[in-house]
């Protein structure tokens, strides 16, 4: 069954990881439609400074998308490794939802993972995984098949 995935990971917070969630994104396509900002996200040339430029002005249009496409996605992917206020809130909304919700972190980043991501992992509609990248397939496969989905 094809899902509509809303992926999220850091803008603002910092772009270090933005080839990351473009090869993320390519490997979700394979379990359905992506809902994000797709064509920026894994964008290595956008910088947070070109970012505020660009959205300056714009934050009440891009909190209102974002928080729509979150009403009508299946599931939530978050890459959590880079600290992102807008990240947490959008979990945090997502859970109010009642969305499955998949966490990535790399604990060979050298960052720590949030008491608050860390401790929402529940086993069922919040899953939270650390990961190498080579691990993703089957986190990906084990996830989206679960029978609530």
């Amino acid at each position: 069954m094809s899902q509509l995935i809303y992926f999220c990971g850091s803008m603002r917070g910092g772009r270090q990881d933005a080839a990351l969630y473009a090869r993320l994104i390519k490997k979700l396509e394979a379990y359905g439609t992506v809902h994000n900002l797709s064509d920026r996200i894994g964008d290595t040339t956008l910088t947070v400074e070109i970012l505020e430029v660009r959205e300056c002005g714009r934050e009440k249009m891009i909190h209102d998308k974002d928080v729509r496409w979150l009403e009508e996605c299946n599931v939530v992917v978050a890459e959590v490794t880079q600290p992102s206020m807008g990240v947490g809130y959008e979990i945090g909304r997502a859970v109010a939802m009642k969305k499955n919700i998949l966490c990535l972190f790399r604990p060979d980043s050298g960052k720590s993972l949030s008491a608050m991501i860390r401790g929402a992992d529940n086993g069922d509609q919040i899953v939270v995984k650390d990961y190498q990248e080579t691990d993703i397939d089957d986190i990906f496969k084990d996830f989206f098949a679960k029978d609530e989905l």
